[in-house]
């Protein structure tokens, strides 16, 4: 029987913390080790129409990060064209998203990889449907999880919070990244250092802000196995 791939989930402290950037970042680092590397993004809410085609710019963030080319059901089994919540977008087409279908569809991912980076929607516990959220489909994983922090004012406290749900929820926090989401940033070197004492995870990298970040410029450290 094969070995199951690699595989972490990565959350944030919020929308607009750079999980995309950091989630394909992680790609390239594990493309140094692996040879069939794969992003997936179970709910894509927030589509462009482009030459003709509805296009999610963090699915093709990911796959442009990937080092294999899989299936769009697969890697982006739930795409809603409206950047909203998942459950209310998924309302809106008339969809019933489930937890079920997302899990189905990183089953069959995983058996094309070699490792994996699952990216998350928003924050930690966003709706799916009216009774489940993509913390759920996280606890189905039972993957490692890598948390984004959005080093920007309030950072500490969602950071904090978001560290014990994950913690509640009986998953490990496998490592966090600092990404500087504010060129103007107070006292950023004193905010890591504080979460570098309090979230009682390894630092994966510091990501400078840049007006221009590109992923394969970003340097991480891989979560442990």
């Amino acid at each position: 029987m094969a070995s199951e791939p690699a595989c972490i989930f990565v959350t944030g402290t919020d929308t607009g913390v750079g999980k995309t950037l950091i989630s394909a970042a992680l790609l390239h680092a594990y493309r140094q080790h692996y040879a069939r590397v794969v992003g997936m993004k179970p709910v894509a809410a927030g589509l462009e129409l482009r030459d003709g085609q509805w296009v999610s710019d963090d699915v093709q963030a990911l796959s442009a990060a990937s080092s294999i080319t899989a299936p769009a059901r697969l890697t982006n089994p739930v795409a809603l064209h409206h950047a909203m919540s998942p459950h209310l977008a998924a309302r809106l087409e008339d969809r019933h998203v489930t937890v079920a279908e997302l899990l189905a569809a990183q089953r069959e991912l995983a058996t094309l990889c070699d490792a994996m980076v699952v990216e998350g929607s928003g924050g930690w516990r966003v709706p799916v449907n009216d009774t489940e959220t993509l913390a759920d489909f996280a606890i189905a994983l039972q993957a490692p999880v890598v948390l984004v922090v959005g080093m920007r004012l309030g950072c500490l406290n969602h950071a904090l919070l978001t560290a014990e749900a994950i913690r509640r929820d009986g998953l490990t926090l496998a490592g966090w990244v600092a990404n500087t989401v504010s060129p103007d940033m107070p006292v950023l070197a004193e905010n890591i250092d504080t979460l570098r004492q309090t979230l009682d995870a390894p630092l994966l990298g510091v990501v400078p802000w840049s007006a221009a970040p590109d992923a394969r410029h970003i340097t991480l450290e891989l979560p442990a196995p």
